[in-house]
Order: structure tokens, then C-alpha cells, then sequence
């Protein structure tokens, strides 16, 4: 399996606009981030896992358009924005791109892009094909894939595992009962938005706390803002299997 990280940045991005700070002068492309998302490919399919605004700047810088299916983790507007812009992969491909995620999160797909679900649409919108998940182990393709409850403040959002990997975003809470999913796992990802604490994220700390817990071989820490600091200067005091991902980081699993 392998994994690329398409966007590692929090809902603004890095740089931000208008900010002058350290990290958003940075010239180290590391520093540069877009809002979160990765690509999972595994023998013939490519799964995507959320397509934030910069979807399409994320799939031409990866020369992706063979796309399988997308997960989504939840419903925010720097998670979901970008969908849109399956329809270049639905012209490619000649099929409906088929998207993965809970009731609540496809209802608000359907107030986002109304005209993609209407009985009578409008030629050359997206053709997309909605399918619920549940807390419950699901398959795309034959790749199982187990979605893990965690809390962003209050909102429930879905982590995935699948295999020996797992991904967690916008998340300051995961259940006892959650965690037991998460247990064996050897690549983690896990959000980290900055070192002071937060209301509905991870802080850096409390990611390190995470990684402790859980002793994966490699953790990545994702969608950090630019009050996280440098790429160089924080991966210098993580442990030696952690790391800030950055943006196009590709992990083999």
C-alpha cells in the first residue's frame, strides 16, 4: 500500500492570507501546505480521503485521475469543498465516482452541489454515486476498511484504518471503546493543529501523547496551521519515529 499525503495544512492553509509570520514567509516547500488530504493506492485502487478546496490543484500535482472511490471524514468545507472537480475523472473514466461516507455527510453533499443530485440535470455535472457507511467495517473495491468514531470538539467525524495504516483528522477525542480499532496499527497519522491547546484539535503534545499510547513504528502528525512552526525546527524535537508530514510525502505501507 501506498499512501501520499496531498495536503497536510489546516483549514487555512499555509501560508495563510495576509499573514507575515515566520512560517507563512518560509521558503522551505515543506512549509507550504494544503488543506488536508491523502491518496491510498493498492493494486488497482485509489481511494482519496476528503477532497478540500484544493482538490484539483492536489490530484494535477500528483498526476492522479484514476480514482476509485472517496472517503470522507466529515462534513467541514475544508474537508468536502472540492468535489466538484470529479467530473474531468468522470469524463476520463466513463463512470460515476463513487463516494463513501455517513448519512449526515452526504446530506450536506447534496445541499453543497444540488444541481449533481437533481432528477434532471444539467449536462457535464459531476456524476456521483452516494453510499452510506456506518461505525462498521466496509469494503471498496475488496480492500476492508474500518472506520474508527472520534470527536472534533462535538461533531463525530470518522477515522479509517485500513491494514496496518491509519488515518485520524480533526479530532481532539477518541472513545475508549474507539481506541481498541487502533490497536496493532504500525503507520499512524494523526492531526496535530499547533502547540497550544484547542478546542476541537489535537494540540502537538496531545498527538505525542496519541503516538505514545499506541507505539506505532512511524507516526506523521497532519493538518497543522502555520502557529505549529517550521517543518525543520519541530521535526528536530519529535521522537525518532515521528515526523510533520508535508505535502506530496509518500509512505509505503
Amino acid at each position: 500500500m501506498k499512501v501520499t499525503f496531498l495536503g497536510t495544512g489546516t483549514s487555512q492553509g499555509v501560508p495563510v492570507i495576509g499573514c507575515g509570520c515566520g512560517v507563512c514567509r518560509s521558503t522551505d516547500a515543506k512549509d507550504k501546505r494544503l488543506r488536508a488530504s491523502v491518496m491510498v493506492e493498492l493494486d488497482e485502487q485509489v481511494l482519496i480521503i476528503d477532497t478540500g478546496p484544493d482538490f484539483r490543484q492536489q490530484m494535477l500535482r500528483a498526476g492522479a485521475s484514476n480514482i476509485s472511490a472517496i472517503l470522507y471524514t466529515h462534513e467541514h468545507r475544508d474537508h468536502i469543498a472540492g468535489l466538484d472537480d470529479v467530473r474531468p475523472i468522470n469524463f476520463l473514466k466513463k463512470k460515476s465516482m463513487q463516494v463513501y461516507a455517513e448519512e449526515r455527510v452526504l446530506e450536506a453533499l447534496k445541499q453543497m452541489l444540488p444541481y449533481a443530485f437533481e432528477d434532471n440535470k444539467y449536462p457535464g455535472v459531476p456524476d456521483i454515486k452516494l453510499n452510506t457507511i456506518q461505525n462498521l467495517t466496509f469494503e471498496v473495491g475488496g480492500l476492508p476498511i474500518l472506520p474508527i468514531r472520534v470527536y472534533h470538539y462535538k461533531l463525530p467525524v470518522l477515522g479509517f484504518r485500513m491494514g496496518d495504516f491509519t488515518y485520524i483528522t480533526d479530532a481532539n477525542y477518541i472513545p475508549e471503546e474507539e481506541k481498541k480499532k487502533i490497536v496493532g496499527t504500525k503507520y499512524l497519522v494523526v492531526n496535530a493543529l499547533r502547540r497550544k491547546k484547542h478546542i476541537s484539535h489535537f494540540s502537538l503534545s496531545e498527538a505525542l501523547e496519541i503516538v505514545r499510547e499506541f507505539g506505532p513504528r512511524k507516526a506523521y502528525f497532519t493538518h497543522m496551521s502555520h502557529q505549529m512552526g517550521l517543518q525543520e525546527t519541530v521535526n528536530e524535537e519529535l521522537p525518532e519515529n515521528v515526523m510533520l508530514a508535508y505535502d506530496g510525502l509518500e509512505i509505503h505501507v
